[in-house]
Protein backbone atom coordinates (compact mmCIF):
# COMPACT_ATOMS: atom_id res chain seq x y z
CA UNK A 1 0.00 0.00 0.00
CA UNK A 2 0.86 3.50 -0.64
CA UNK A 3 2.34 5.23 2.31
CA UNK A 4 0.44 8.95 1.41
CA UNK A 5 -2.96 9.02 0.73
CA UNK A 6 -3.67 12.66 -1.41
CA UNK A 7 -6.16 14.79 -1.56
CA UNK A 8 -8.27 14.57 -4.52
CA UNK A 9 -7.53 17.50 -6.09
CA UNK A 10 -4.00 16.84 -6.25
CA UNK A 11 -2.76 15.12 -9.05
CA UNK A 12 -2.01 11.58 -8.74
CA UNK A 13 -0.27 9.08 -10.21
CA UNK A 14 -2.09 7.18 -13.12
CA UNK A 15 -4.56 4.02 -11.36
CA UNK A 16 -2.43 1.54 -13.54
CA UNK A 17 0.98 2.55 -11.86
CA UNK A 18 -0.80 2.18 -8.35
CA UNK A 19 -2.09 -0.80 -9.15
CA UNK A 20 0.92 -2.56 -10.60
CA UNK A 21 3.10 -0.88 -7.45
CA UNK A 22 0.69 -2.57 -5.18
CA UNK A 23 0.55 -6.04 -6.84
CA UNK A 24 4.67 -6.00 -6.88
CA UNK A 25 4.41 -5.10 -3.26
CA UNK A 26 6.30 -1.94 -3.78
CA UNK A 27 6.13 1.14 -1.37
CA UNK A 28 6.28 4.59 -2.60
CA UNK A 29 5.42 8.02 -1.48
CA UNK A 30 3.61 10.28 -4.44
CA UNK A 31 5.87 13.53 -4.76
CA UNK A 32 4.81 16.67 -6.55
CA UNK A 33 7.29 17.38 -9.23
CA UNK A 34 10.17 20.04 -8.18
CA UNK A 35 12.90 21.35 -10.30
CA UNK A 36 15.03 21.79 -7.22
CA UNK A 37 14.49 17.70 -6.47
CA UNK A 38 18.51 16.60 -6.96
CA UNK A 39 19.19 15.35 -10.42
CA UNK A 40 20.79 12.13 -8.62
CA UNK A 41 18.27 11.20 -7.27
CA UNK A 42 16.13 11.18 -10.43
CA UNK A 43 15.77 7.92 -12.91
CA UNK A 44 15.28 8.91 -16.64
CA UNK A 45 13.81 6.07 -18.46
CA UNK A 46 14.37 5.56 -21.59
CA UNK A 47 13.07 2.47 -24.16
CA UNK A 48 15.32 1.80 -27.12
CA UNK A 49 15.10 -0.89 -29.59
CA UNK A 50 17.22 -2.53 -33.11
CA UNK A 51 16.58 -5.63 -34.71
CA UNK A 52 17.14 -7.92 -31.72
CA UNK A 53 14.56 -6.00 -29.83
CA UNK A 54 12.94 -3.47 -27.21
CA UNK A 55 15.61 -2.75 -23.99
CA UNK A 56 14.26 -0.27 -21.31
CA UNK A 57 17.10 1.28 -19.96
CA UNK A 58 17.61 3.70 -16.65
CA UNK A 59 20.28 6.00 -15.69
CA UNK A 60 20.55 8.95 -13.14
CA UNK A 61 19.26 12.23 -14.80
CA UNK A 62 22.58 13.60 -13.76
CA UNK A 63 24.26 12.01 -16.17
CA UNK A 64 24.18 12.13 -20.20
CA UNK A 65 23.42 8.51 -21.76
CA UNK A 66 26.20 7.50 -23.85
CA UNK A 67 24.88 5.64 -26.63
CA UNK A 68 28.71 4.67 -28.21
CA UNK A 69 29.11 3.07 -24.40
CA UNK A 70 25.99 1.33 -24.73
CA UNK A 71 26.64 -0.27 -27.81
CA UNK A 72 30.28 -1.44 -26.35
CA UNK A 73 28.51 -3.22 -23.48
CA UNK A 74 25.59 -4.57 -25.18
CA UNK A 75 27.48 -5.49 -28.70
CA UNK A 76 23.90 -3.72 -30.18
CA UNK A 77 23.72 -0.37 -31.96
CA UNK A 78 20.21 0.81 -30.08
CA UNK A 79 18.33 3.42 -31.06
CA UNK A 80 15.50 5.29 -29.35
CA UNK A 81 12.25 3.60 -30.09
CA UNK A 82 9.93 5.31 -33.08
CA UNK A 83 8.10 8.09 -31.36
CA UNK A 84 4.64 7.04 -32.28
CA UNK A 85 5.22 3.52 -31.29
CA UNK A 86 6.08 5.09 -27.78
CA UNK A 87 3.07 7.06 -28.23
CA UNK A 88 1.13 4.26 -28.53
CA UNK A 89 2.24 2.11 -26.05
CA UNK A 90 1.83 4.98 -22.99
CA UNK A 91 -1.43 6.21 -24.46
CA UNK A 92 -2.60 1.94 -23.47
CA UNK A 93 -2.01 2.85 -20.04
CA UNK A 94 -3.16 5.94 -20.01
CA UNK A 95 0.39 7.10 -19.52
CA UNK A 96 2.08 10.80 -20.73
CA UNK A 97 5.60 10.12 -19.67
CA UNK A 98 7.38 6.23 -19.48
CA UNK A 99 7.60 5.48 -15.84
CA UNK A 100 11.42 3.69 -14.99
CA UNK A 101 9.64 0.22 -13.78
CA UNK A 102 10.84 -2.52 -15.50
CA UNK A 103 7.73 -4.82 -14.89
CA UNK A 104 5.67 -2.13 -17.06
CA UNK A 105 6.75 -3.60 -20.22
CA UNK A 106 7.89 -6.97 -21.55
CA UNK A 107 11.00 -5.84 -22.41
CA UNK A 108 14.15 -6.38 -20.67
CA UNK A 109 16.09 -4.12 -18.38
CA UNK A 110 19.43 -2.69 -17.78
CA UNK A 111 19.84 0.13 -15.56
CA UNK A 112 23.27 2.01 -14.66
CA UNK A 113 25.09 0.87 -11.14
CA UNK A 114 25.66 4.16 -10.31
CA UNK A 115 21.22 4.58 -9.53
CA UNK A 116 22.24 2.16 -6.60
CA UNK A 117 25.01 5.32 -4.79
CA UNK A 118 21.53 7.30 -3.46
CA UNK A 119 19.18 6.45 -0.80
CA UNK A 120 16.26 7.12 -2.29
CA UNK A 121 15.08 7.41 -6.17
CA UNK A 122 12.52 9.77 -7.97
CA UNK A 123 11.13 7.52 -11.01
CA UNK A 124 8.60 9.19 -13.64
CA UNK A 125 4.74 7.98 -12.03
CA UNK A 126 3.51 8.17 -15.76
CA UNK A 127 1.57 11.73 -15.05
CA UNK A 128 3.69 14.53 -15.86
CA UNK A 129 3.83 16.70 -12.46
CA UNK A 130 4.05 13.25 -9.67
CA UNK A 131 7.46 11.60 -9.08
CA UNK A 132 7.56 8.43 -6.66
CA UNK A 133 9.75 8.43 -4.18
CA UNK A 134 11.01 4.23 -3.37
CA UNK A 135 14.19 3.70 -1.50
CA UNK A 136 16.87 2.21 -2.49
CA UNK A 137 16.53 -1.43 -1.39
CA UNK A 138 12.82 -1.27 -2.70
CA UNK A 139 14.40 0.00 -6.04
CA UNK A 140 16.78 -2.52 -6.25
CA UNK A 141 14.18 -5.13 -5.46
CA UNK A 142 12.16 -3.98 -8.78
CA UNK A 143 15.39 -4.89 -10.22
CA UNK A 144 15.68 -7.91 -9.65
CA UNK A 145 15.50 -9.34 -13.66
CA UNK A 146 17.41 -6.40 -14.98
CA UNK A 147 21.00 -6.12 -15.91
CA UNK A 148 23.67 -3.65 -14.09
CA UNK A 149 25.93 -1.47 -16.15
CA UNK A 150 27.75 2.20 -16.49
CA UNK A 151 27.30 3.82 -19.69
CA UNK A 152 26.50 6.93 -18.33
CA UNK A 153 28.65 10.68 -18.46
CA UNK A 154 28.25 12.79 -14.93
CA UNK A 155 27.63 16.04 -16.67
CA UNK A 156 29.66 17.71 -14.32
CA UNK A 157 33.05 16.46 -16.35
CA UNK A 158 30.68 17.92 -19.63
CA UNK A 159 31.10 22.10 -19.39
CA UNK A 160 29.60 23.39 -22.15
CA UNK A 161 30.95 27.16 -23.28
CA UNK A 162 28.34 29.43 -21.82
CA UNK A 163 30.41 32.18 -21.32
CA UNK A 164 33.87 32.57 -23.08
CA UNK A 165 33.57 33.75 -26.42
CA UNK A 166 36.87 34.19 -26.73
CA UNK A 167 37.60 30.37 -26.72
CA UNK A 168 35.24 29.77 -29.31
CA UNK A 169 37.75 29.88 -32.34
CA UNK A 170 39.99 27.43 -30.14
CA UNK A 171 37.47 24.95 -29.70
CA UNK A 172 36.27 25.19 -33.27
CA UNK A 173 38.83 24.31 -34.88
CA UNK A 174 39.97 21.45 -31.97
CA UNK A 175 36.46 20.11 -33.15
CA UNK A 176 37.21 20.40 -36.95
CA UNK A 177 40.83 18.68 -36.04
CA UNK A 178 39.36 15.85 -34.36
CA UNK A 179 36.86 14.97 -36.86
CA UNK A 180 38.74 15.73 -39.69
CA UNK A 181 41.37 13.30 -38.50
CA UNK A 182 44.56 15.38 -39.62
CA UNK A 183 46.48 18.34 -38.77
CA UNK A 184 44.94 21.75 -40.54
CA UNK A 185 47.05 24.69 -40.77
CA UNK A 186 44.84 27.23 -42.60
CA UNK A 187 42.44 29.68 -40.94
CA UNK A 188 39.49 28.48 -39.88
CA UNK A 189 37.49 30.77 -42.38
CA UNK A 190 39.33 27.87 -44.57
CA UNK A 191 38.56 24.73 -42.61
CA UNK A 192 34.89 25.11 -42.34
CA UNK A 193 33.65 24.75 -45.96
CA UNK A 194 30.55 27.45 -45.75
CA UNK A 195 28.82 28.18 -48.63
CA UNK A 196 28.81 31.83 -49.56
CA UNK A 197 25.85 34.35 -48.86
CA UNK A 198 23.84 34.70 -51.74
CA UNK A 199 24.04 38.48 -53.63
CA UNK A 200 20.36 39.05 -52.17
CA UNK A 201 21.36 38.67 -48.92
CA UNK A 202 25.10 40.57 -49.22
CA UNK A 203 22.97 43.65 -50.73
CA UNK A 204 20.58 43.08 -47.78
CA UNK A 205 23.08 43.42 -45.15
CA UNK A 206 24.56 46.47 -46.45
CA UNK A 207 21.27 48.52 -46.47
CA UNK A 208 20.62 47.31 -42.81
CA UNK A 209 23.36 49.65 -41.97
CA UNK A 210 23.30 52.57 -44.44
CA UNK A 211 21.87 55.07 -42.38
CA UNK A 212 20.31 56.94 -46.06
CA UNK A 213 18.48 53.41 -46.72
CA UNK A 214 15.17 53.98 -48.46
CA UNK A 215 11.54 51.99 -49.19
CA UNK A 216 12.73 52.26 -52.23
CA UNK A 217 16.23 50.95 -52.01
CA UNK A 218 14.55 47.52 -49.82
CA UNK A 219 11.99 47.25 -52.47
CA UNK A 220 14.50 47.44 -55.35
CA UNK A 221 16.74 44.82 -53.68
CA UNK A 222 13.55 42.24 -53.06
CA UNK A 223 12.41 42.67 -56.24
CA UNK A 224 15.32 41.59 -57.73
CA UNK A 225 14.88 38.10 -56.30
CA UNK A 226 11.38 37.14 -57.54
CA UNK A 227 10.91 34.26 -54.92
CA UNK A 228 12.15 36.04 -52.18
CA UNK A 229 9.38 38.83 -53.24
CA UNK A 230 6.57 36.70 -53.54
CA UNK A 231 7.24 35.36 -50.01
CA UNK A 232 7.47 38.85 -48.72
CA UNK A 233 4.38 39.83 -50.46
CA UNK A 234 3.05 36.17 -48.69
CA UNK A 235 3.69 37.22 -45.34
CA UNK A 236 2.42 41.00 -45.15
CA UNK A 237 -1.30 39.27 -47.12
CA UNK A 238 -0.69 36.25 -44.34
CA UNK A 239 -3.84 36.19 -41.68
CA UNK A 240 -1.62 36.54 -38.75
CA UNK A 241 -1.50 40.41 -40.07
CA UNK A 242 -4.96 40.89 -40.92
CA UNK A 243 -4.03 43.48 -43.47
CA UNK A 244 -6.65 45.49 -44.91
CA UNK A 245 -7.25 45.19 -48.52
CA UNK A 246 -5.06 42.90 -50.90
CA UNK A 247 -1.59 43.20 -51.04
CA UNK A 248 0.08 43.71 -54.42
CA UNK A 249 3.37 44.50 -54.24
CA UNK A 250 6.64 44.21 -52.08
CA UNK A 251 5.88 48.12 -51.42
CA UNK A 252 2.55 47.59 -50.35
CA UNK A 253 3.48 44.82 -47.34
CA UNK A 254 6.01 47.60 -46.41
CA UNK A 255 4.18 50.63 -46.48
CA UNK A 256 1.13 49.01 -45.33
CA UNK A 257 1.75 45.98 -43.15
CA UNK A 258 5.55 45.01 -42.27
CA UNK A 259 7.12 48.38 -42.14
CA UNK A 260 10.69 48.67 -43.05
CA UNK A 261 12.07 47.53 -40.25
CA UNK A 262 11.20 44.36 -39.90
CA UNK A 263 10.92 43.91 -44.14
CA UNK A 264 14.89 44.32 -44.13
CA UNK A 265 15.25 41.65 -41.35
CA UNK A 266 12.89 39.14 -42.60
CA UNK A 267 13.62 39.41 -46.22
CA UNK A 268 17.29 38.97 -44.92
CA UNK A 269 16.21 35.68 -42.45
CA UNK A 270 14.44 34.23 -45.77
CA UNK A 271 17.71 34.91 -47.51
CA UNK A 272 19.94 33.04 -44.84
CA UNK A 273 16.95 30.70 -44.83
CA UNK A 274 18.54 29.40 -48.19
CA UNK A 275 21.84 29.45 -47.66
CA UNK A 276 21.95 25.91 -45.34
CA UNK A 277 19.39 23.16 -46.17
CA UNK A 278 17.45 21.98 -43.34
CA UNK A 279 19.04 18.46 -42.88
CA UNK A 280 17.35 15.15 -43.96
CA UNK A 281 18.08 13.77 -40.24
CA UNK A 282 16.72 15.52 -37.02
CA UNK A 283 15.74 14.12 -33.13
CA UNK A 284 12.11 12.47 -32.72
CA UNK A 285 10.37 14.75 -30.48
CA UNK A 286 10.97 18.16 -31.82
CA UNK A 287 9.32 21.07 -33.51
CA UNK A 288 10.24 21.49 -37.11
CA UNK A 289 13.40 23.81 -37.35
CA UNK A 290 11.42 26.58 -38.91
CA UNK A 291 8.01 26.51 -37.33
CA UNK A 292 10.08 26.97 -33.91
CA UNK A 293 12.02 29.59 -34.99
CA UNK A 294 8.69 31.74 -36.62
CA UNK A 295 7.29 31.22 -32.97
CA UNK A 296 10.20 32.12 -31.24
CA UNK A 297 10.34 35.52 -33.84
CA UNK A 298 6.70 36.09 -33.12
CA UNK A 299 7.18 35.79 -29.43
CA UNK A 300 10.23 38.13 -29.24
CA UNK A 301 7.98 40.74 -31.58
CA UNK A 302 5.36 40.59 -28.64
CA UNK A 303 7.81 40.81 -25.87
CA UNK A 304 10.16 43.68 -27.66
CA UNK A 305 6.66 46.19 -27.98
CA UNK A 306 5.81 44.81 -24.20
CA UNK A 307 8.68 46.33 -23.16
CA UNK A 308 9.10 50.30 -21.93
CA UNK A 309 9.33 52.76 -25.19
CA UNK A 310 12.76 54.33 -24.01
CA UNK A 311 14.48 50.32 -23.02
CA UNK A 312 12.90 48.61 -26.34
CA UNK A 313 15.94 47.55 -28.72
CA UNK A 314 15.56 47.34 -32.45
CA UNK A 315 12.52 45.78 -33.25
CA UNK A 316 13.40 44.37 -36.44
CA UNK A 317 16.82 43.05 -35.40
CA UNK A 318 15.28 41.19 -32.26
CA UNK A 319 12.58 39.25 -34.60
CA UNK A 320 15.97 39.13 -36.98
CA UNK A 321 17.43 36.99 -33.94
CA UNK A 322 14.77 34.83 -33.29
CA UNK A 323 14.30 33.61 -36.58
CA UNK A 324 17.95 32.83 -36.68
CA UNK A 325 18.27 31.75 -33.26
CA UNK A 326 18.91 28.03 -34.00
CA UNK A 327 21.00 28.52 -37.38
CA UNK A 328 23.86 26.92 -35.17
CA UNK A 329 21.98 23.43 -36.11
CA UNK A 330 22.25 23.61 -39.36
CA UNK A 331 25.58 25.02 -39.21
CA UNK A 332 26.05 21.73 -37.47
CA UNK A 333 24.91 19.17 -39.78
CA UNK A 334 26.40 21.30 -42.72
CA UNK A 335 30.35 20.95 -40.92
CA UNK A 336 29.92 17.84 -38.89
CA UNK A 337 27.56 15.62 -41.59
CA UNK A 338 28.59 12.14 -40.59
CA UNK A 339 28.41 13.48 -36.97
CA UNK A 340 25.16 14.59 -36.99
CA UNK A 341 23.38 11.90 -37.15
CA UNK A 342 25.12 10.74 -33.49
CA UNK A 343 24.22 14.01 -32.11
CA UNK A 344 20.21 13.40 -33.05
CA UNK A 345 20.58 10.01 -31.59
CA UNK A 346 21.82 11.49 -28.52
CA UNK A 347 19.64 13.89 -27.80
CA UNK A 348 16.29 11.23 -28.43
CA UNK A 349 17.57 9.25 -25.81
CA UNK A 350 18.68 12.20 -23.39
CA UNK A 351 15.60 14.19 -23.16
CA UNK A 352 16.36 15.15 -19.68
CA UNK A 353 19.52 17.56 -21.19
CA UNK A 354 19.80 20.46 -23.00
CA UNK A 355 21.53 19.90 -26.58
CA UNK A 356 25.15 21.82 -25.09
CA UNK A 357 25.59 19.33 -22.96
CA UNK A 358 25.45 16.32 -25.85
CA UNK A 359 27.29 18.34 -28.47
CA UNK A 360 29.84 19.46 -25.55
CA UNK A 361 30.23 15.75 -25.11
CA UNK A 362 30.76 14.54 -28.68
CA UNK A 363 31.73 17.34 -30.38
CA UNK A 364 33.63 19.75 -27.74
CA UNK A 365 31.29 22.99 -28.71
CA UNK A 366 27.63 24.02 -29.41
CA UNK A 367 25.88 24.99 -31.63
CA UNK A 368 25.46 28.60 -29.97
CA UNK A 369 29.19 29.18 -30.08
CA UNK A 370 29.69 27.94 -33.72
CA UNK A 371 26.35 29.90 -35.02
CA UNK A 372 27.70 32.74 -33.27
CA UNK A 373 31.08 32.34 -34.99
CA UNK A 374 29.07 32.25 -38.06
CA UNK A 375 27.25 35.46 -37.98
CA UNK A 376 31.03 37.29 -36.99
CA UNK A 377 31.91 35.64 -40.16
CA UNK A 378 29.35 36.84 -42.31
CA UNK A 379 29.77 40.43 -40.96
CA UNK A 380 25.90 40.12 -39.39
CA UNK A 381 25.44 42.59 -36.46
CA UNK A 382 27.43 42.07 -33.37
CA UNK A 383 23.73 42.35 -31.49
CA UNK A 384 22.75 39.10 -33.50
CA UNK A 385 26.15 37.21 -32.79
CA UNK A 386 25.98 38.35 -29.15
CA UNK A 387 22.19 36.55 -29.14
CA UNK A 388 22.41 33.72 -30.92
CA UNK A 389 25.78 33.05 -28.34
CA UNK A 390 24.40 33.78 -25.40
CA UNK A 391 20.82 32.77 -25.46
CA UNK A 392 21.14 30.40 -22.33
CA UNK A 393 22.10 32.46 -19.88
CA UNK A 394 19.60 33.77 -18.16
CA UNK A 395 22.39 35.59 -16.04
CA UNK A 396 23.96 37.75 -19.39
CA UNK A 397 24.30 41.36 -18.52
CA UNK A 398 26.90 42.31 -20.42
CA UNK A 399 27.11 44.59 -24.31
CA UNK A 400 23.85 43.86 -26.09
CA UNK A 401 21.68 42.32 -23.74
CA UNK A 402 18.43 42.65 -24.46
CA UNK A 403 18.60 40.79 -27.49
CA UNK A 404 20.51 37.37 -25.89
CA UNK A 405 17.96 37.80 -23.13
CA UNK A 406 14.55 38.10 -25.39
CA UNK A 407 15.73 35.02 -27.04
CA UNK A 408 16.01 32.85 -23.72
CA UNK A 409 12.83 34.52 -22.40
CA UNK A 410 10.98 33.23 -25.21
CA UNK A 411 12.53 29.89 -26.19
CA UNK A 412 11.69 29.35 -22.10
CA UNK A 413 8.18 30.54 -22.02
CA UNK A 414 7.50 28.34 -25.43
CA UNK A 415 9.38 25.46 -23.91
CA UNK A 416 6.73 25.01 -21.11
CA UNK A 417 4.30 24.81 -23.45
CA UNK A 418 5.76 21.78 -25.29
CA UNK A 419 7.20 23.67 -28.11
CA UNK A 420 10.90 23.25 -29.05
CA UNK A 421 12.92 20.41 -27.50
CA UNK A 422 14.87 19.78 -24.13
CA UNK A 423 13.83 20.38 -20.47
CA UNK A 424 11.30 22.90 -19.13
CA UNK A 425 13.69 25.79 -17.92
CA UNK A 426 12.98 28.22 -14.93
CA UNK A 427 13.05 31.96 -15.54
CA UNK A 428 14.95 33.73 -13.39
CA UNK A 429 13.10 37.50 -11.82
CA UNK A 430 16.49 39.06 -12.76
CA UNK A 431 15.90 38.31 -16.37
CA UNK A 432 12.63 39.44 -16.57
CA UNK A 433 13.83 42.58 -14.54
CA UNK A 434 16.58 43.08 -17.21
CA UNK A 435 13.78 43.13 -19.94
CA UNK A 436 11.86 45.35 -17.60
CA UNK A 437 8.75 42.56 -18.06
CA UNK A 438 6.41 41.39 -15.50
CA UNK A 439 6.03 37.76 -15.39
CA UNK A 440 2.37 38.20 -16.07
CA UNK A 441 3.16 40.29 -19.38
CA UNK A 442 5.45 37.68 -20.70
CA UNK A 443 2.85 34.73 -20.09
CA UNK A 444 0.35 37.26 -22.07
CA UNK A 445 2.67 37.35 -24.92
CA UNK A 446 3.25 33.72 -25.75
CA UNK A 447 -0.34 33.07 -25.20
CA UNK A 448 -1.53 35.58 -27.67
CA UNK A 449 1.19 34.33 -30.29
CA UNK A 450 0.16 30.60 -29.67
CA UNK A 451 -3.38 31.87 -30.57
CA UNK A 452 -2.38 32.27 -33.72
CA UNK A 453 -0.72 29.33 -34.21
CA UNK A 454 -1.98 27.47 -36.82
CA UNK A 455 -1.71 30.64 -39.48
CA UNK A 456 2.19 30.58 -37.71
CA UNK A 457 2.73 27.33 -39.25
CA UNK A 458 0.74 28.43 -42.26
CA UNK A 459 3.74 31.28 -42.14
CA UNK A 460 6.68 28.77 -41.57
CA UNK A 461 5.84 26.27 -44.16
CA UNK A 462 6.93 29.53 -46.36
CA UNK A 463 10.94 28.89 -45.18
CA UNK A 464 10.31 24.56 -45.54
CA UNK A 465 9.93 24.99 -49.36
CA UNK A 466 13.44 26.49 -49.91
Amino acid sequence: MTEVALDAATPQAPSVIRLLLDKLDITYREVTEHPELPPESRVQAVLLDDSVGALMVLFPQSQLLDLKRLAELTGRDLAAVPLKRLEQMLAKHGLKILPGIPALTSSPCLYDDSLLDVPTLLIHSGEADVLLEIDRDTFKRMLNKASAGHFGELLSSIQPNLDRPDDDREEITQAVHAFTARRIQQRLESTIEIPPLAETAQKIIKLRVDPNATIDDITGVVETDPALAAQVVSWAASPYYASPGKIRSVEDAIVRVLGFDLVINLALGLALGKTLSLPKDHPQQTTPYWQQSIYTAAVIEGLTRAMPRAERPEAGLTYLAGLLHNFGYLLLAHVFPPHFSLICRHLEVNPHLCHSYVEQHLLGISREQIGAWLMRFWDMPDELATALRFQHDPHYDGDHAAFPNLVCLAVRLLRARGIGSGPEESIPDELLERLSLSRSKAEDVVNKVLEAESLLRELASQFNQN
